[in-house]
């Protein structure tokens, strides 16, 4: 396959390549997405089949993979920011399309003239109406990665069920269940320090915003940021006020700067962009920080959250989550520090149609690290039968040079 894919990345002005193989009643769609001004990968499109739920998005090279059991007549392709394109599968072994930047004309009618706070305190009233209110089960694809520098320490991945009960209730009761999983560790010497992100899988449910509202959807939270009405934007082909947030109040602990989408015609929550203020560099580690080693100075740079949801049938889902941790690492005795990257991404592929709770037995638990419950692979075919978010091509380099380093042991 990688083979095919090398091929087809030389021709010319190509920006969605599409690959259809049936092996097994299983059909099998590859492709990139990028942009038709300047041609640039387009990472996180969302590439849904139309008639049923699955769904995965582009890598950070723009690429993906969709399979699915059933026919797949039509995909559609979308992102913040650009128009949604309907690409007909069809008898073509390949299709070619081009995500067009959004452009579009702001009718009188959807100009908010009032408080920004105001138009987020009414979108919160109407979770009930845009929100489900039946309990739910998804098929979700996790991955995990800690880098020192370029290089990759370890990489986690994995298929989880994620269980949500309505949106009137609270998180308590929404569980994640790992059902096949994956590590590699990266045998290099100089390794020193390992890098664990507790409660991985656990994050989508934590930072769900509309059904977690204690993180930061309700009026004492809101109290602390300043709101401000930006630009509208588009997604899926929809209108979106876009709220920026900042802190206005200095706490204990730190706040966040960042960006709310919300639906211009049902005030539903799409999206949610975050980034940790680092002003207070004490706050930020007391945040961000459960342990570290004896004679190790953490120093953090980022911590930056995105939250995508999903519409489907008048009904808005959360579909994406992506967590980046940046810090420096100093040891005493040691003239330069290292810097280190945790990340962490999960899509929901499927809904399944028999919402069963996941027991409290088999939930994995947000203090646990992922990479603890994981087993070490090196099986190619690994995921042949799952949807995931097909890793980079610096990431599937980094993998074959950690395998070939343990088939040299």
């Amino acid at each position: 396959m990688r083979e095919v894919i090398k091929r087809i990345t030389t021709i010319a002005m190509l920006t969605l390549a599409v690959i259809v193989n049936v092996h097994a009643q299983r059909t099998v769609i590859s492709g990139w997405v990028t942009d038709e001004r300047s041609g640039d990968e387009v990472p996180l499109a969302r590439v849904t089949t139309d008639g049923n739920n699955t769904t995965v998005v582009t890598n950070d090279d723009g690429y993906f993979t969709l399979k699915s059991d059933e026919p797949i007549s039509s995909i559609t392709v979308s992102h913040l920011g650009y128009e949604s394109q309907t690409v007909e599968v069809g008898g073509s072994s390949e299709l070619r399309i081009r995500l067009k930047p959004s452009s579009f004309t702001l009718p009188e009618v959807v100009v908010w003239t009032g408080d920004p706070r105001e138009l987020v305190m009414t979108a919160i009233q109407k979770i009930p109406e845009n929100y489900s209110r039946q309990p739910e089960l998804f098929n979700c694809f996790y991955r995990e990665v800690g880098m020192k520098r370029s290089h990759y320490i370890y990489i986690a991945e994995g298929v989880l069920d994620m269980y949500k009960t309505s949106y009137m209730r609270g998180i308590g009761h929404d569980r994640v269940a790992i059902e096949k999983g994956r590590r590699l560790l990266s045998p290099k010497e100089g390794d020193t320090l390992g890098i664990k992100v507790a409660g991985g899988p656990v994050q989508p449910i934590q930072l769900d915003i509309v059904k977690n509202m204690d993180f930061l959807l309700n009026e004492e939270s809101l109290d602390n940021y300043s709101l401000d009405l930006e630009p509208m934007d588009i997604i899926d082909g929809r209108l979106q006020y876009v709220v920026s947030l900042s802190p206005r109040r200095i706490l204990l602990y730190p706040l966040y700067f960042g960006k709310l989408y919300i639906d211009r015609e049902t005030l539903a929550f799409t999206r949610a962009e975050l980034s940790l203020d680092m002003s207070d560099r004490k706050k930020a580690s007391t945040y961000m920080l459960l342990h570290k080693p004896m004679g190790v100075s953490f120093k953090p740079k980022e911590l930056t959250t995105l939250v995508d949801y999903k519409t489907q049938d008048g009904i808005t889902r959360i579909h994406y989550v992506r967590n980046i941790f940046r810090f420096n690492c100093d040891w005493k005795r040691r003239l330069f520090s290292s810097s280190f990257t945790a990340f962490c991404e999960m899509v929901v592929t499927d809904r399944k149609a028999e919402a069963t709770p996941v027991s409290g037995r088999d939930s994995f638990n947000q203090r646990d690290a992922f990479f603890d419950r994981m087993e070490y692979f090196l099986d190619a075919d690994f995921w042949k039968a799952y949807n995931i978010i097909e890793p980079t091509e610096r990431l599937d380099k980094a993998v074959g040079r950690i395998l070939k380093r343990y088939g040299e042991k």
